[in-house]
């Protein structure tokens, strides 16, 4: 069975909140999509505290969720992890949040109406509520971007976008391996060099009131450092990733 929409969302250490966002975001799908087949697929990246266990406890709550358990790898490796579970149950589009109750179900709306416009959509966090060094760190990202591909994305990695299912296959075709620790970014600069408008269109970015921040500080340069490294050895493949995600699809006789 194949499915309309599949929302990613990756989770590691989320107890306070895990419950909450699972019911906004399930709400969603059966108030918006009440005859269509949707799931929500929630990532537990290895979480350290009861996340997984409050997952597992309210599976049969919400039927329209789908729990995958993984080792600590990452939010990026989270996130892949549930794309390809999105794909491999051959949704029509993929939408990807966060669970730390930053974002509201409404503006997935704004992208959802412009599905038809580009398979590749972007929110874009205008008032951005996160530490200082975060938002430098995404500044330095942007004009990186802008400097290595002569691309201009406003919100690169931002966790609140859609894809259509049959480019979001081939763009993790094309992904670098070992996966890139922000394959979001990786994602939407192939998107943008193919040739799709990404629109970033602003959305909500709430303050976060639970949990804690994984990077910080000096860990938070080291991993924007990374990134650079992996952006710009990547620079020398882009050319034919793109070309691989521009080749039409193959038809079945």
């Amino acid at each position: 069975m194949s499915l309309l929409l599949s929302i990613v969302m990756p989770a590691y250490n989320e107890e306070e909140v895990i419950e909450a966002v699972v019911r906004q975001w399930t709400d969603m799908l059966a108030r918006q999509f009440p005859t269509d087949a949707t799931r929500l697929i929630v990532v537990n990246d290895g979480s350290r505290d009861n996340t997984g266990a409050i997952l597992d406890s309210i599976k049969e709550k919400y039927p329209r969720m789908m729990v995958l358990h993984q080792p600590n790898g990452g939010h990026g490796n989270a996130v892949v992890n549930g794309y390809k579970q999105a794909v491999a149950l051959d949704s029509e589009y993929v939408f990807q949040t966060d669970s730390d109750d930053q974002f509201v179900t409404d503006d997935f709306q704004k992208l959802w109406a412009r599905r038809n416009e580009s398979p590749f959509i972007l929110g874009y966090r205008e008032e951005r509520y996160d530490a200082p060094a975060r938002l430098v760190i995404t500044r330095i990202l942007r004009m990186s971007i802008a400097g290595i591909y002569g691309t201009y994305i406003k919100d690169s990695n931002i966790p609140f976008r859609l894809i259509r299912g049959s480019l979001l296959r081939k763009l993790l075709d094309q992904l670098p391996t070992p996966t890139p620790f922000a394959p979001n970014i990786f994602l939407a600069v192939m998107a943008k060099k193919a040739g799709y408008d990404t629109f970033d269109i602003p959305i909500t970015h709430k303050e976060r009131l639970t949990g804690t921040v994984s990077i910080l500080k000096w860990k938070l340069l080291k991993v924007c450092m990374q990134s650079f490294n992996e952006l710009a050895q990547f620079r020398l493949e882009l050319g034919d990733k793109v070309k691989n995600i521009k080749k039409p699809e193959k038809v079945a006789a």
